[in-house]
């Protein structure tokens, strides 16, 4: 995810598992966090509400199943009645990712893997957890009306995948507030569209495979999780994988590695556009989705530079206004837009560049 901005003041955390053990594991973790303290806990959704609006916390970290009231519901009542930042803790089972993706449709604003229990998990768990809180304190949250939840489509309404090889080229990064973000703009695109597409969110690695799923439902066009040598063609999605930069040959194949993370992160925005840039010139579309930190922003500007366009969301539908900014900064001709309209916007400027 993105790299850690430095506690301000101290953070107030509310923890809700139904483990008792996992409860003060976690209690552990987050009292040993300079400037963090664990205000609460409760036991399942229903105590969450009643805690979070008793204590007002800065951030809550969320288990995903729990009795009477799971951690997606749980969410989507805080967000209506106490708007505040979540943490999903999921273990990386196939069913735990796919709810968590659903809690960050919700509002949840974050996702680390759950401890096991063992000791060298424990340790890389707890500094996942620490970057995330300390990211989700920075977050902006607000009161959200009930949505319809997102129905996926029939497998009749997809657009047939091609293989044919893309001539243009959209990339789309996001991150803190991303996977609700993605379900706002990939499945506004065309089942016919005639560029391709690769997805840069900052998530753990096991998330990006169910978000990759998620997306399909939601989308005439195919979305999966890049693998090694996949080819980059029309009407595919490909989101890269999690702990694993993405670039694209000249063969115009997707090459996986695991070079050292870049701005905190990896798989980086930057990485993945300046392989982009180089190769796709002015037929390639860059968005920038909400996200803290600057991951894209450079990358960006040798996009524009190369001759393609940017595209960035604007500050007000953003739960984050960091990369963002940053890509805006960074290059002179960029164009802002709302979440709803970052599609069209996207889909104008490719069909500029056939």
């Amino acid at each position: 995810m993105s790299a850690l901005p430095s506690p301000q003041a101290e953070i107030r955390v509310l923890v809700v598992d139904d483990s008792a053990f996992m409860r003060r594991t976690l209690e552990r973790m987050i009292n040993a966090l300079p400037g963090a303290m664990v205000v609460g806990t409760a036991n399942d959704g229903v105590e969450a509400v009643q805690r979070a609006l008793e204590l007002r916390p800065d951030v809550i970290t969320m288990d995903v199943e729990m009795p009477r009231m799971d951690g997606v519901r749980a969410v989507g009542e805080i967000m209506q009645v106490v708007p505040t930042p979540v943490v999903m803790l999921s273990t990386l089972t196939s069913e735990g990712a796919e709810t968590t993706i659903r809690a960050l449709e919700a509002g949840a604003v974050d996702a680390v893997a759950k401890p096991s229990g063992l000791s060298h998990e424990l340790v890389s768990v707890r500094d996942q957890l620490t970057g995330a809180i300390l990211r989700a304190k920075q977050t902006r949250v607000q009161r959200r009306r009930p949505r319809p939840v997102p129905v996926p489509l029939p497998p009749s309404s997809r657009g047939p995948a091609t293989g044919a090889p893309a001539t243009s080229l959209l990339v789309i990064g996001s991150s803190t507030g991303g996977p609700p973000a993605l379900t706002e703009v990939v499945p506004r695109l065309p089942g016919d569209l005639s560029a391709g597409v690769i997805v840069v969110q900052h998530m753990p690695p096991g998330f990006t495979a169910a978000l990759a799923r998620r997306l399909d439902s939601l989308s005439p066009l195919q979305v999966r999780e890049a693998a090694e040598g996949d080819a980059v063609t029309a009407g595919v999605v490909l989101v890269a994988p999690g702990d694993h930069h993405l670039t694209v040959t000249r063969d115009r194949r997707v090459h996986l590695d695991q070079r050292p993370a870049l701005h905190g992160v990896r798989p980086a925005v930057d990485l993945t556009l300046d392989s982009v840039a180089e190769l796709y010139g002015r037929r390639a579309v860059v968005a920038i989705l909400t996200g803290m930190g600057r991951d894209g922003g450079a990358g960006c500007a040798k996009v524009e530079q190369a001759g393609g366009q940017v595209i960035v969301q604007d500050e007000a539908t953003s739960v984050v206004y960091g990369m963002p900014r940053v890509a805006r900064e960074m290059t002179k001709n960029s164009r802002e837009a709302p979440i709803e309209r970052i599609a069209d916007t996207a889909l104008s400027a490719l069909s500029i560049r056939r």
